[in-house]
């Protein structure tokens, strides 16, 4: 069966136990339709990029599923409908990592972040040739 991961983001107003019991809902949701969810992890209340129903922060919950794509439809379709669940995204991955996700790992856990690219011997404030992103215009 495919491999899935499942992030939703519930209401802020509701207590951290409502929040993990929506976990536990839609885990028996895939449960009933032949999937399974391999692990969950209950992220806590974190603050949104931007407002979502007048909310300004969400409990976030991870999932790790392996299930059909009728179960993760079906599991998506009653999220959509919950008046507590604000968002819902699901990625098909190829494989899970093992051990917690990034987001719980501690900043001295994670590995060191990855070379940016050549970004050349310029200083930071000095735009110098404008690549392709058009000449540079004279002011008259």
């Amino acid at each position: 069966m495919p491999l899935y991961e499942h992030v939703l983001i519930a209401r802020q107003d509701l207590s951290n136990t409502q929040a993990e019991g929506l976990i536990e809902h839609f885990s028996t949701v895939l449960a009933d339709n032949g999937g399974k969810v391999v692990e969950n992890e209950y992220w806590g209340v974190r603050t949104l990029a931007y407002k979502i129903n007048k909310n300004r922060k969400g409990h976030y919950a991870f999932l790790r599923s392996d299930a059909p794509s009728a179960a993760v439809q079906e599991m998506e379709r009653l999220a959509r409908l919950h008046d507590d669940v604000m968002r819902v995204m699901t990625i098909r991955v190829d494989e899970h990592q093992e051990g917690p996700s990034v987001q719980m790992q501690k900043r001295e856990e994670r590995g060191e972040r990855g070379d940016r690219g050549d970004r050349g011997d310029r200083p930071r404030g000095d735009r110098g040739d404008r690549g392709d992103r058009g000449e540079r215009r004279e002011r008259n």
